[in-house]
């Protein structure tokens, strides 16, 4: 099995696939060696070149949860999280694989959108796979409901920025195409992956309970928002939602990360685009007190049902939704809240939801 044979790589141009084969790193594993361990950093991508290899984990007796052959990828997560591997991975027989190094193939990625695209829409088919899984294993559980429908959310948020990517992609090998708008499609492909990077990086840290440690930097929020606005609003017209500023955010400094809270934003306007099947408006408007910054975003939805008020930023909590994990706004609450600022929901007569969060300025 060649690099250019291997399915993800078959659409690359001659030079992409000659930068490929520069970083690409040639290995061999005899039966039964370790590839990578459970736990070990996640330092790169793997293709098999020859050879059967089996990803296995667990607790005390391994579990082997696939078998790969040539062609196939493993190790992909490393790609676009950089945390330890989840798994481990060994030659079940004499074994070659080519290991291509996360420092070398992020950048390449980011030249290549189609191979951004490729490579998330591997991930998401590996994520169905591993979820149809365990659901076959938990098929006699209580908690059958919960998984499926958490599963299901799961593939369900991916759609978005990989549609965006998608797009861009498109429009980024169209012929003609200007270095600007050029510029532009790359730019989204690289905020849509990172986006992408963070949703899966917030499911790991809410599944394992562990705390995020955001790293706050001040920063204008007006600067922000406006960057941000634009890919909020196409997001939202791919499902027939308009989205309206009604008033431009103050130009004000506050300490914090800047993808983690565009997550805030895409997860409370994603779920009032949800919310509106045929359609509807959803209104950005930003007050400034003396020590915060209040935004708030309002859909022309049907509003909060009373049943789920008090329930809202509790995990799996969903209303209205055929789709979704119940994390959105749980997720939410805690990274405004490792912000310094709290969030909460109303609804009035006559009017849909309204949701607010606040952010202390910075001192």
């Amino acid at each position: 099995m060649t690099l250019e044979t291997i399915p993800l790589f078959r659409n690359l141009s001659t030079a992409e696939l000659q930068t490929l084969r520069f970083i690409a790193q040639v290995k061999h594993f005899p039966a039964s060696a370790e590839i990578f361990q459970e736990g070990a950093p996640g330092n790169g991508v793997y293709f098999v070149k020859s050879g059967l290899v089996e990803i296995s984990g667990g607790k005390g007796e391994r579990r082997v949860f696939s078998r790969l052959g040539p062609g196939e990828i493993f190790g992909e997560m490393s790609i676009i999280e950089h945390r330890p591997r989840s798994a481990s991975a060994s030659a079940a027989v004499d074994s070659e694989v080519y290991f291509l190094p996360r420092g070398e193939m992020l950048p390449f990625i980011e030249r290549s959108p189609g191979l951004a695209f490729a490579l998330l829409q591997q991930i998401s088919h590996r994520l169905r796979e591993f979820n149809q899984l365990h659901l076959r294993e938990l098929v006699q559980a209580e908690s059958l409901a919960v998984i499926g429908k958490f599963a299901q959310g799961i593939v369900h948020d991916l759609k978005n920025p990989l549609s965006i990517i998608s797009l861009s992609a498109e429009m980024f090998d169209m012929p003609g195409i200007s270095a600007e708008i050029r510029a532009k499609s790359q730019s989204r492909i690289r905020k849509q992956v990172e986006r992408v990077s963070d949703m899966v990086g917030d499911i790991l840290i809410f599944t394992q309970g562990t705390r995020q440690d955001s790293k706050l930097t001040p920063g204008d929020y007006r600067a922000f928002v406006l960057d941000l606005v634009n890919d909020l609003r196409s997001e939202a017209e791919m499902k027939s939602v308009q989205l309206e500023m009604q008033n431009v955010p103050p130009a004000v400094a506050i300490a914090f990360d800047p993808r983690r809270l565009s997550r805030v934003f895409f997860n409370l306007a994603g779920n009032a685009s949800d919310i509106m099947l045929n359609g509807g408006k959803i209104f950005l408007r930003f007050t400034l007190t003396e020590n915060k910054i209040v935004t708030e975003i309002e859909d022309t939805g049907p509003g909060i049902a009373p049943e789920i008020a008090d329930k809202l930023f509790q995990p799996f909590a969903t209303y209205g939704k055929t789709k979704g994990t119940g994390l959105g706004l749980s997720i939410c609450k805690k990274i405004v809240e490792d912000h310094g600022g709290k969030i909460a929901a109303r609804g009035e007569p006559g009017r849909g939801a309204i949701f607010s969060f606040t952010l202390p300025l910075a001192k």
